[in-house]
């Protein structure tokens, strides 16, 4: 048996950018993505703390560094530039093992600067 457990998070994202000219997915710094073990291309839950909106795409990475958090084709219409997103990836983990999971979560401030780690309770 498999449980489906939080894998990495980026709390309180900014985004910076919409385009809507794009085929889709959300286009976020590689330097975030790394840094919460995010792959190119997996699949991401995104809610938008602004307007509720909740929807999943995949991951882009951005120039590292950057900052950049942006929504990519149909999902410009779920968000503006300013909004604040939770992204989130999971993965399955056998559920004798799912009580040791922790995710990677980072908090980040209003132009996407990693502000350390988030204690999740």
């Amino acid at each position: 048996m498999y449980s489906i457990m939080l894998k990495s998070k980026l709390h309180r994202a900014r985004v910076t950018q919409a385009n809507l000219d794009y085929e889709g997915s959300l286009t976020i710094d590689r330097d975030l993505m790394d840094a919460v073990q995010l792959l190119p291309y997996e699949k991401v839950l995104v809610s938008n703390l602004a307007n509720g909106q909740r929807f999943e795409t995949y991951a882009i990475p951005g120039q590292a560094g950057s900052g950049i958090i942006c929504l990519n084709g149909p999902t410009a219409h779920l968000g503006a530039v300013g909004d604040r997103l939770v992204i989130l990836a999971f993965t399955p983990v056998p559920t004798s093992e799912a009580r040791r999971q922790r995710p990677m979560i980072l908090a980040l401030d209003e132009h996407n600067k990693p502000l350390g780690p988030l204690k999740e309770t």
